[in-house]
């Protein structure tokens, strides 16, 4: 979850990977038939509950309560049809689901009160992980709005590092990912890379390129990570430093 340091000096955005963002498929999703992006929409539901659950808990519910919110928000955003609404213009990802969220607590779940608690089918698999970080952030007095940009960009940056492990693990070198992955946010010691190099087997040149490569290659994660909730390359950069500063 701390593997993010080697991310804070972003590059200038390229569009390669600018293809397919999250934009490009809620707005898809908005036109089509319901029953024909659920499946997407449930991966959009699984990678973006936890800091929705964390923004409801700070606003004082209960942690049931705020499950099921979560849960009841996801359903109706995609049986109301609320992404065909959605404007790519707008900007961040983030910030249009967090005016989505704020429009359903304000009217929509007044009216889905006489509904049973977990009648409805979960659109995503709900966790302890967020009330975890809501009761470690709880003490902090920080407002719901930054509870909620922390958690989104903690989810961010995991997913990058998730990204990255297996990577490694694809080609074939999960053991050097493990003997390197403590440098994408430790500074490098003295005779670090002479240590790493004894248990890999190879000189300490090797192993400074193999950490260079590591922390490239995590960067472009984070970047791609990012140019999937915003609305063109142009704007990567800025929302690379709001999240790092989200995490001060």
């Amino acid at each position: 979850m701390e593997k993010r340091a080697e991310a804070d000096l972003p590059d200038s955005a390229t569009g390669g990977w600018f293809k397919t963002t999250h934009w490009s498929a809620v707005l898809e999703a908005g036109r089509a038939d319901p029953t024909q992006t659920s499946a997407a929409l449930a991966d959009l539901c699984q990678a973006y509950w936890p800091p929705l659950y964390a923004y409801i808990r700070r606003s004082g519910y209960s942690k049931e309560d705020a499950q099921d919110l979560t849960q009841e928000f996801f359903a109706r955003l995609l049986e109301k049809q609320w992404l065909a609404q959605a404007d790519q213009a707008r900007g961040k990802f983030r910030s249009f689901l967090l005016s989505s969220m704020n429009h359903f607590l304000a009217n929509e779940w007044r009216r889905s009160q006489t509904l049973k608690r977990g009648g409805g089918k979960p659109i995503a698999s709900l966790d302890d992980s967020a009330e975890v970080f809501y009761e470690a952030e709880w003490a902090s007095a920080v407002t719901q709005e930054k509870v909620y940009e922390k958690r989104w960009a903690l989810g961010l940056f995991d997913r990058a590092l998730g990204r990255l492990q297996a990577s490694y693990a694809t080609d074939g070198k999960a053991a050097v990912y493990n003997s390197l992955k403590d440098f994408l946010s430790s500074d490098v010691g003295e005779g670090d890379y002479a240590r790493i190099g004894a248990e890999l087997g190879v000189t300490k040149g090797a192993v400074a390129a193999a950490v260079h490569r590591l922390r490239q290659r995590y960067r472009q994660f984070v970047r791609e990570e990012i140019a999937q909730t915003v609305a063109n390359p142009a704007d990567v950069d800025d929302e690379m430093r709001s999240l790092l500063a989200a995490l001060q």
